[in-house]
């Protein structure tokens, strides 16, 4: 990286790892810092109530997208919900001005840096499915949740393996309803004010899937209860002793149900290839396409899609 600027961005960006909320805020307050000139101060950034970064959501992303050339949305939701939109504001702020008082801060270069990283962002690579008709499907399984976790270590706050695990039940539940409907939702709607009580919601059961079950989830299924619904728990293998756990301290272990996502997805699979390993590959494309097509629909980045190898 050539001067001195692009390379503390470099140093900073590898220090923050921006997914694409924190992009969002960091595309929008550097038009901020474009339009208001530097220093910044931070509290001027908040909105009222002190939770929001001032004007930050898809409009004003995609406007500044728009100026570069990207018609893709970043973020549905334009980094809003977010939870740590405020403290990588203030980040950046601290950074920008550190920047300003060095007399180095171009922040015509600085916007084209951060495009840089959407578009490197947006042309993620998907997932690879290895099929493999030595490997179990319960390996073909694990594997993609692997590689989801791996992506994570290397760029924490992304919640790949969180979406990866959401979509992939809701496949499953399309293909096992059709032709009712289901309705699917982006993972980040989780952190989003909203009416629904849990990832999905069929007669009168709700599905509840998350990769590190706590308090708040076996919260929910308490609540579900006691609305006379029926809650289940989809979570990882080695994550269902801890749920149960749970649900025991409140007593309600008996009363719904915690299963382990592999053998809710892997049961269904040699049912519907009529346990011929011959259908094997039929069976999972169908179930990975109506995946890629729901990541399609609800997400933004392209990266959340499987391929096969």
């Amino acid at each position: 990286m050539g001067s001195p600027l692009l390379r503390r961005l470099q140093q900073f960006a590898e220090e923050l790892r921006p997914g694409k909320g924190a992009l969002c805020v960091l595309l929008v307050v550097t038009d901020h810092a474009r339009k208001l000139g530097l220093p910044l101060n931070p509290s001027d950034l908040l909105t009222k109530g002190k939770g929001q970064v001032k004007g930050l959501g898809k409009a004003a992303v995609q406007k500044i997208l728009a100026r570069h050339g990207i018609t893709r949305v970043l973020a549905r939701e334009g980094g809003r919900t977010s939870r740590n939109s405020a403290e990588n504001m203030r980040r950046y702020v601290a950074f920008l001005n550190s920047q300003h008082s060095g007399g180095s801060a171009e922040l015509g270069a600085v916007e084209e840096f951060w495009i840089g990283r959407v578009r490197e962002f947006l042309a993620g690579k998907p997932f690879r499915l290895n099929l493999d008709s030595n490997r179990s499907l319960r390996a073909v399984v694990t594997d993609l949740l692997r590689q989801a976790f791996k992506r994570q270590e290397n760029a924490p706050g992304r919640t790949d393996a969180g979406a990866l695990l959401q979509h992939l039940v809701g496949a499953k539940l399309a293909c096992a309803m059709h032709p009712e409907p289901v309705e699917h939702n982006s993972h980040s709607t989780a952190d989003a004010p909203t009416s629904r009580r849990g990832d999905f919601e069929i007669g009168d059961t709700v599905i509840h899937v998350t990769t590190s079950p706590g308090e708040a989830v076996i919260e929910q299924c308490g609540q579900d209860l006691a609305h006379g619904l029926h809650p289940i728990l989809i979570t990882l293998p080695d994550r269902v002793p801890a749920a149960v756990g749970l649900a025991r301290n409140r007593g309600i272990e008996d009363r719904f149900d915690v299963l382990d996502v592999e053998h809710f997805l892997v049961l269904n699979l040699y049912e519907w290839q009529r346990f011929k390993t011959g259908n094997r590959r039929a069976t999972l494309e169908d179930i990975i396409s109506r995946y890629n097509a729901i990541v399609d629909d609800v997400e933004t980045d392209p990266g959340l899609k499987i391929a096969f190898r």
